[in-house]
């Protein structure tokens, strides 16, 4: 090769480091590099074939350019540059001797140099002036070993002497030193304060609608958000403009890193209409991040399609308190709700097919069809028989007809087929054995939202429990051979979508069980990767459904048994026209004008519906957790009212209780509502559960309806009792409660506002998540399908045929 004209020995050593940078640049496992290279092997073209944000020495054209025009905020200070900064104080007008630095690291150590007012000569060990250099410099950093030829007594006496060199005698930096610097690189990855552009609101008045709102903001590239907050380039799958899915990998990353603050949004027992929850929800986060600089992150449900094109509408936030873009949030997202209705049909197709090959074939024909030879010793059947045989022809009858027959008794069959609609003839329709609810009623939504890594919710597929054999015992997925295809349906629902608040703050969007008929709070992926994203100093928002009665308290017993994860406040919404309707005012309807009492001060209204609000606050206190109120004030509120509900809402044990504006504002209205919160989040926190694991199921039903609700007892009809013996027997009697219950009172009757008291909780059935890790008892006549109502919300929906925009949303 030496013959060879076009040989270059340097090109053939750096092509192979090249490439296997470039290879390491890919992998999703390794999150830095860092070069430990001999002298001669430093070049650009190696330097910079290392990603940028993977860049330990932080010695690529791209950071050294960044470094050098002084954009510090978006670069990454080389560890060792960083090592020599912190070592020297008071540089203003010392001389600093720079010897042997050539190359990047050179050019970084001048600019920090310089930056902090020293005066910078660089040069080689075999300068001519070499002597003199070194008598006047006050500071000398060497960037090579010293030669034996230049002597110490050169050097100014009392001169900093700092060596950055490598042992060129081994070819590798003192090991201690190197350390040090994947340390520091390590700090610069964590907890850092986040240098994030912030959108400008420049609010109307009158309010806009929201879509208009929403229009009227250009959001940012949601790759250049995912950077802001400190996501690697592979941490994320962009979708369009606006939206990303991130990669779970990142809280292996960031496993180190201290978690933020937890802060829950909860509410007093809504009207139909809802009381703003979202809003306050993104309003605080737009206050903490684009008015007081703190990192925040919201965490939020996704949308169901039935409320959207139904009742509620959208569940983005309102007014000047958005999620953007908000007919992306509020329509498919990204689709995690199709592909949970897809998992959860395919079961329920599963289960019929089962119970038909089951009812007309025979069991040698079933195993011959279902598991070929070559096929048999790798199926997950094997664990029903507790054999090793690996041959069917080795099988005896009753080996095999245990190995193909399930026996399901299709009269035990729980698992229901769902669509995200709201339809209410699918109540009573029956595909063999099974009605219909609504996607977010699916156990696999549950799931999703309690799961805590792919494996989790793989473990938590397979154990959901379908229905019961003729012998009593429980059949679950796994028994059906379907888990693997549901994980595989699921794998990309597992990760949390990334958007924006009107003000550029992130949002995550995951999962969406509703509060009233499951547990009603976004992901605990979503709130565990956020919480190490927003660093020990920033806090998590995230939003429990419907009242605190309902979502809260699932929140506490459900979601942070699973997470592990200790909240730090409570924030508790009211709203004046729900406190008049507490306190005895007329019926509020969906798409009715509101009545004369709801518009015009009547301090007494709402006094007497204060009664709501407190029994909520002492609701919180339960959970041993600091609870600030916020008052979401709506333009026909008047000052006095307002006063008045803040007043009761101290005097009755909470931490503060403000009013806010941010519908109106944006972050700017809620502001005080954001330092309230900061200081609620300092103060002793005894969080505690509501009940002990342990006792019988119906003693946890009993203490979640008297001490939450306020019930005298609770009565189980026939069908509950016997559901409540048959999962005590089948070992499931020690799993959190998951009420199924109006939202619209404390009671199971939707008519009875305030504060019921005295009354019979009624449990008509109980049933069983045992994948998602919950019973749940169904009160009253509660339905897991809503309808739609006389005049929903798609009639005001539309799509402009010229433009693509949707129409109509709110």
């Amino acid at each position: 090769r030496e013959k060879d004209p076009t040989y270059n020995p340097f090109l053939s050593d750096i092509n192979p480091i090249v490439s296997e940078i470039l290879r390491l640049n890919e992998d999703p496992n390794v999150q830095g590099l860092a070069l430990d290279l001999p002298e001669s092997l430093y070049s650009s073209k190696v330097l910079n074939a290392v990603k940028p944000e993977k860049d330990v020495d932080g010695l690529s054209s791209v950071n050294l350019g960044r470094l050098v025009r002084g954009d510090v905020s978006d670069c990454l200070i080389p560890p060792t540059v960083g090592a020599v900064m912190e070592l020297l104080e008071d540089l203003g007008g010392k001389r600093v001797l720079l010897l042997g630095a050539r190359g990047a690291l050179g050019a970084a150590l001048q600019s920090e140099l310089q930056r902090e007012g020293a005066a910078v000569l660089s040069c080689h060990w075999d300068t001519p002036q070499l002597q003199s250099e070194l008598r006047h410099a006050d500071v000398v950093v060497f960037g090579s070993m010293k030669p034996n030829d230049v002597p110490v007594s050169w050097m100014k006496p009392g001169a900093t002497i700092i060596s950055c060199a490598h042992n060129l005698l081994s070819g590798k930096r003192e090991k201690k030193g190197r350390n040090t610097d994947y340390k520091r690189w390590i700090q610069s990855q964590q907890s850092r304060k986040w240098d994030l552009h912030c959108l400008k609101l420049q609010p109307l008045s009158p309010v806009p609608s929201d879509i208009e709102i929403s229009r009227a903001q250009s959001p940012k590239a949601v790759d250049v958000l995912a950077k802001e907050i400190g996501l690697l380039t592979d941490e994320i799958e962009i979708y369009g403009q606006t939206k990303a899915k991130v990669r779970l990998s990142l809280l292996e990353r960031l496993k180190d890193q201290p978690d933020g603050k937890y802060v829950l949004v909860a509410g007093i027992t809504p009207t139909p209409l809802g009381e703003g929850k979202s809003t306050v929800t993104i309003g605080l986060v737009q206050a903490l991040t684009a008015h007081l600089n703190i990192n925040s992150f919201a965490c939020l449900r996704q949308p169901s399609q039935g409320p959207t094109f139904g009742v509620k509408g959208g569940a983005a936030g309102g007014g000047y308190a958005q999620v953007i873009p908000m007919e992306e949030f509020n329509l498919h997202l990204t689709g995690d709700i199709h592909a949970i209705t897809a998992a959860n049909n395919l079961l329920a197709a599963a289960i019929d097919a089962r119970i038909l090959h089951e009812n007309t074939q025979s069991d040698k024909v079933r195993i011959i069809l279902s598991y070929p030879d070559d096929n048999f010793s790798s199926q997950f059947f094997k664990k029903r028989l507790g054999i090793s045989k690996t041959d069917p022809e080795t099988l005896t009858e009753e080996e095999i007809s245990k190995f193909v027959r399930l026996d399901i008794d299709p009269s035990t069959i729980t698992w229901q087929r769902v669509v995200d609609t709201n339809d209410r003839f699918l109540r009573k329709i029956t595909v063999g054995q099974a009605q219909f609810d609504i996607a977010v009623a699916s156990e696999i939504m549950a799931i999703l939202a309690l799961t805590t890594s792919l494996q989790d919710m793989k473990e938590r597929l397979g154990k959901m429990v379908v229905a019961n054999d003729k012998k009593g015992e429980p059949v679950t997925a796994e028994d059906l051979g379907v888990t693997g295809a549901l994980a595989v349906l699921m794998k990309d629902a597992i990760k949390p979508t990334l958007m924006q608040t009107l003000e550029g703050t992130p949002v995550f969007v995951h999962a969406g069980p509703f509060a009233n008929i499951a547990h009603g709070n976004s992901s605990v992926l979503a709130d565990k990767i956020a919480l190490k994203l927003v660093g020990e100093k920033g806090f998590v928002v995230t939003e429990a459904g419907f009242g605190a009665d309902i979502g809260m308290e699932k929140f506490f017993n459900i979601k942070c048994r699973a997470s592990g994860l200790v909240p730090s406040v409570v924030v508790l919404v009211a709203t004046v026209r729900a406190l008049k309707m507490h306190g005895g005012g007329p019926n509020v309807t969906a798409g009715a004008p509101l009545k004369k009492e709801y518009t015009e001060e009547n301090l007494q209204l709402v006094a007497d519906g204060c009664c709501n609000l407190q029994k909520q606050i002492q609701i919180t206190q339960l959970f041993g957790v600091p609870v600030v109120v916020a008052l979401n004030v709506f333009k026909t509120d008047s000052p006095a009212e307002v006063d008045l509900v803040c007043k009761i809402a101290k005097e009755s044990g909470a931490f503060d209780a403000v009013p806010c504006n941010h519908w109106s504002a944006g972050g700017r209205g809620a502001v005080k509502l954001a330092q309230a919160v900061e200081k609620a989040a300092n103060q002793k926190n005894s969080f505690k559960y509501l009940y002990n694991l342990e006792l019988p199921i119906v003693e946890k039903i009993r203490i979640i309806a008297q001490k939450v609700y306020g019930a005298q007892d609770v009565e189980l009809s026939p069908i509950a009792q016997s559901q409540v013996d048959r999962y005590t027997r089948q070992g499931f009697g020690n799993l959190p409660i998951c009420m199924a219950k109006t939202h619209l009172s404390l009671s199971h009757q939707p008519e009875r506002k305030g504060v019921p008291t005295g009354f019979i909780l009624p449990i008509s059935d109980v049933r069983a998540s045992i994948g998602a890790g919950f019973i749940y008892p169904l009160v009253g006549t509660m339905s897991t399908m809503p309808g739609l109502p006389t005049r929903p919300c798609f009639y005001d929906i539309d799509l402009d045929p010229i433009t693509e925009q949707v129409k109509g949303l709110f």
